[in-house]
């Protein structure tokens, strides 16, 4: 592990065309979770000028039986997504929530992927898809997240709240920030380069009122970043290429799942292979990779390493993972090889089946919205939501080690 470097990563608003995509997925398995907590739900999302297309597949008691919708259901669905598109900000003339065509494409389940993932007779609930999940945590920040993913998020949501209070009533939903610190000795010591790209106002890009908007930016970043962080050497890059009336989904179209780096660790660990937004919590693309994150960031907060990646994977359709690898970066104050033998004795992880996952995280509720943007790490578990970022395992992972 290198102990002098620079590292970057960047986030995406809520108004991002991926993300607008990715909320109104992620609304859908609220929906569908709130009519049966047993749904599967697999929800992709296209949006472009005016224009809001689904398509996936779905299996939900009260919302679609028989291989149909039941009554009023399609009309809640669109409706749903209009409102989603309505929160985010945007009605402009080329995404408005009240005037976008909607299209929806949902279609009942493939039986051939269900009878993998159903439980039945001896069979315990299957994976619903093979693959690899990875989960990360480190000391960096007091979330225990990367400083340059955790600081470019927090920019993005302290201008979403401004822009939504009439602060910045300058500022329009679509935006971009990327933050680079310079490392010494592995500690965050540096902001060398910010650059914030946001939508905006007519007039915003020249004159006072460009001015403006910088002046406003660069007080964000500094209320955001540490004291210290920010010199007089810190590179700044706010709408680089000028003009930025012009966003969202009218600028650049967007698809659900798309922005995996931004939701999970903006680089500075490995993704698995899938995306988690608009898939139900039987898909271990979503809830193996909040498993692991919960396991990472409570062995970095039991004093057990400064710096933690977990690696899971599964076989669609069988229960037991196939392999679990820890790896604390020679942070550990225990062997690795303990760790992992720590976990799958802790009874209560259930042997990191996809039913004990969601049973342990309490995954089967309507829960996911609000993680479809800033990050699905790294935020406050508060009541049911984001329980993956409790540290309720910090004892039991202390007492099997010790």
């Amino acid at each position: 592990m290198r102990h002098n470097y620079l590292f970057t990563s960047e986030s995406v608003s809520e108004g991002h065309p991926d993300k607008v995509s990715d909320q109104i997925s992620d609304a859908i398995v609220d929906f569908m979770l709130r009519h049966d907590n047993e749904a599967r739900v697999a929800c992709e999302t296209l949006t472009a000028t005016q224009r809001v297309v689904l398509a996936g597949e779905i299996r939900c008691r009260g919302v679609y039986e028989n291989g149909d919708w039941v009554e009023g259901k399609r009309e809640e669905i669109e409706a749903l997504a209009r409102q989603t598109v309505k929160e985010i900000g945007y009605e402009q003339d080329g995404f408005h929530h009240e005037t976008l065509t909607f299209e929806n494409h949902l279609h009942g389940q493939s039986a051939h992927i269900a009878q993998g993932v159903d439980a039945g007779g001896n069979k315990d609930e299957g994976a619903g898809d093979q693959g690899i999940m990875f989960g990360f945590a480190c000391d960096e920040t007091d979330d225990l997240m990367p400083a340059p993913l955790d600081y470019s998020h927090k920019i993005l949501q302290k201008m979403a709240t401004d822009r939504k209070s009439g602060k910045a009533p300058f500022l329009e939903p679509d935006s971009k920030s990327q933050v680079t610190l310079r490392y010494e000795n592995g500690k965050p010591v540096e902001c060398t380069a910010v650059v914030v790209s946001t939508q905006h106002a007519k007039g915003y890009d020249e004159g006072d009122k460009e001015a403006e908007l910088h002046a406003y930016v660069k007080g964000v970043v500094k209320s955001v970043l540490p004291d210290g962080l920010v010199t007089d050497a810190t590179e700044w890059h706010i709408n680089p290429t000028g003009s930025f009336e012009i966003g969202g989904p009218d600028g650049d179209a967007g698809l659900t799942g798309r922005k995996i780096i931004v939701d999970t660790y903006g680089g500075a660990a490995p993704h698995g292979g899938g995306a988690f937004s608009g898939k139900d919590p039987t898909k271990v693309d979503r809830s193996a990779a909040y498993i692991t994150r919960y396991l990472a960031k409570n062995i970095v907060a039991a004093g057990l390493a400064t710096r933690c990646t977990i690696q899971l994977a599964y076989a669609i359709g069988v229960s037991k993972p196939l392999s679990l690898y820890v790896d604390t970066h020679g942070t550990g104050t225990v062997d690795d090889a303990k760790l992992e033998e720590a976990i799958k004795g802790i009874e209560k992880l259930g042997g990191l089946t996809p039913r004990s996952i969601r049973t342990h995280l309490g995954l089967n509720k309507p829960i996911y919205r609000q993680s479809a943007a800033y990050g699905h790490f790294g935020r406050k578990a508060e009541g049911d939501a984001f329980p993956w970022e409790r540290t309720d395992l910090v004892d039991d992972l202390k007492a099997a080690v010790a």
